[in-house]
């Protein structure tokens, strides 16, 4: 069994019935005996009470120690941390060869780390990293598009091997339920496109030219893009949102483990749907969001129903309406291919789920945008 003195005063070596000896001399600690996993508590209380009101520096003199176990040696350099915490600089010296094995085996002469101060980072690097995120996230995209697009061939070739049961119900979500909150922000376009034109159409007698106006904004532009934007909030964050929570709590492997594959059960049928819901979506977005325009121009610019009607006959044609259709597919096959995506890279629990539902309202407008540009400039080029 062990025994101590703890006096500075006639420092000596461990007798023989005695494992292990702690003597303090002001500022160092000197350990001397072997340090054995067995006496590890009792070494700790008795070191630990001598650094209790420790200032300054302290050392720990291993010049005595024939030998120590690993356990022994991790409670100096813990204690060493705790010092360090506290402002006091700790340091293990005088070991002997076998020892300073030891010590340096669990870094007994690092210094205590120190928190870096963390700079603020440049305009350049955020500008830099912003666009190798935006890559990193592009690339991710277009290899999620490859693995689907595969999935749906297989689906082609064996269709029974699809979930599309879960289209209808699907659609009923996207589409359905959002009908409301279409109606009212595509009236609302109409109706304020109206009524800020009306000023300047009434200085020049032009006032039935607010329903050609209002008839090509929203056909051609305004009505598939603001649907798709409500889609995308709306939808796209409820899917990713969706997929990533079964991401997290592994149902998805689970799928696999049954046989089934979580592409052709989970994301083409939520593809299919938002293809489906959008364009319709689109369609009943131009019909009230010209009569926006209609309670304008009867109110305020002496217009008749009829008179308005005829006016947008006129200056709205088959193409107009079809040309944001096919803008309103595309965003819907971007919206759920980016929610999906990012559903499926969900990982962290409920924080990396949030994370992933934001990314895909923030990636899947800037796809919108990116898109909506391309394409108006591509009917432009060609005088569509």
């Amino acid at each position: 069994m062990a025994s101590n003195a703890l006096s500075p005063i006639g420092e000596r070596a461990p007798t023989a019935d005695e494992a292990y000896r702690i003597v303090r001399d002001k500022g160092t600690i000197r350990l001397s005996g072997d340090l054995r996993m067995h006496d590890a508590s009792a070494i700790w209380r008795e070191v630990r009470k001598e650094t209790e009101r420790a200032e300054g520096s302290v050392v720990f003199d291993l010049s005595g120690v024939h030998a120590s176990d690993g356990g022994v040696m991790a409670l100096l350099i813990e204690l060493r941390a705790e010092l360090g915490a506290r402002g006091v600089k700790a340091e293990l010296v005088g070991a002997g060869q076998r020892v300073e094995a030891i010590v340096k085996l669990y870094s007994g002469h690092d210094g205590v780390t120190k928190r870096n101060k963390r700079r603020p980072e440049g305009a350049v690097a955020q500008i830099g990293r912003s666009a190798f995120e935006v890559k990193e996230e592009a690339k991710a995209i277009f290899d999620f598009l490859g693995s689907m697009v595969l999935a749906a061939i297989t689906l082609v070739r064996h269709p029974r091997a699809g979930h599309w049961k879960e289209v209808a119900p699907l659609c009923e979500k996207a589409g359905a339920n959002a009908v409301p909150i279409v109606l009212l922000i595509n009236f609302l376009v109409g109706f304020v496109m109206a009524f800020q034109s009306a000023r300047q159409l009434k200085m020049f007698g032009a006032n039935i030219y607010v329903a050609d106006l209002v008839g090509i904004s929203l056909t051609r532009e305004l009505a598939p893009l603001m649907t798709a934007i409500i889609v995308c909030g709306r939808s796209g964050a409820g899917f990713a949102a969706e997929l990533g929570s079964m991401k997290v709590n592994e149902e998805i492997d689970a799928l696999r483990t049954l046989g089934l594959t979580p592409f052709g059960w989970l994301v083409v049928p939520r593809v299919l749907a938002l293809v489906v819901v959008v364009p319709l979506l689109t369609l009943i977005a131009d019909f009230i969001g010209i009569g926006g325009g209609v309670l304008v121009g009867v109110l305020d610019l002496g217009l008749t129903p009829r008179g308005y009607y005829i006016e947008t006959l006129t200056a709205v044609h088959g193409w107009d309406v079809l040309t944001g259709l096919l803008k309103s597919v595309v965003f819907a096959f971007a919206i759920a291919l980016i929610a999906c995506q990012q559903g499926f890279s969900a990982s962290g629990g409920a924080e990396g789920v949030g994370k992933r539902t934001t990314s895909t309202v923030v990636t899947s407008l800037f796809a919108i945008v990116i898109i909506d540009a391309l394409s108006t400039v591509l009917f432009r080029a060609f005088n569509l």
